[in-house]
């Protein structure tokens, strides 16, 4: 069974700018498909960025953002204007930081989409996921993307009475603009946060299906 809200329509409904951002013109995927197609997204982009990029084979960085000596690019990439990327970190697997967004030190970030000043602190991990405009998570937190615990991997969301069945085995979270995951916070694969929602620390968030684990 499929949640009444229509699945390709979720990005939009948490991410306002999204709708009509140029990364994703004429894409109509779920947010778990985009993620899935992270790689080729980027490296498509790349050819249509503007003025004030350094792009060495496939990575771009804007000459105002700021990587730090010791951080690890795997392209493809963007690395928007203002952008920070500290010591450590560790981006993969096609990664998007729009502009005024924070990679912090010893984080990894794969395959997956920030918006306008999103930021992971530092010692954080999210995968296969797309963060809003604004979005914070403290120091620590995690946004899972595989049920590896779980024979049946396929990932699963209860939302609106509903459930959605996203036939991923990878994804992580869709979070909300302005939300705030607290420090060592966990997502299990598959949340969706709304926009201005706040996760305290240590909380883990699991918006599977109850029976899903038994599958």
């Amino acid at each position: 069974m499929t949640a009444a809200s229509d699945d390709q329509g979720l990005l939009s409904r948490f991410i306002a700018r999204s709708a009509g951002h140029p990364l994703l013109a004429g894409r109509y995927e779920p947010p778990w498909r985009l993620t899935e197609a992270a790689a080729a997204i980027v490296s498509d982009h790349l050819a249509s960025l503007g003025e004030g990029y350094r792009i060495e084979a496939d990575v771009a960085v804007h000459a105002t953002a700021r990587i730090e000596v010791g951080a690890t690019l795997k392209g493809p990439a963007i690395i928007g204007p203002l952008c920070f990327v500290g010591a450590g970190a560790y981006l993969r697997g096609g990664v998007f930081l729009e502009e005024d967004c924070v990679v912090g030190p010893g984080a990894e970030l794969k395959s997956s989409f920030l918006f306008k000043g999103a930021k992971l602190a530092h010692l954080n991990f999210a995968g296969d996921s797309i963060l809003g405009e604004g979005v914070n998570c403290e120091a620590g937190s995690v946004i899972a993307n595989h049920r590896n615990e779980w024979a049946d991997k396929l990932i699963r969301i209860a939302f609106e009475g509903g459930i959605i069945e996203t036939g991923a085995v990878k994804f992580g979270a869709l979070v909300g603009d302005g939300a705030r995951i607290g420090a060592n916070a966990v997502l299990a694969p598959g949340a969706l946060i709304a926009p201005r929602a706040v996760v305290e620390r240590l909380t883990l968030i699991d918006q599977s299906p109850k029976d899903a684990s038994s599958a």
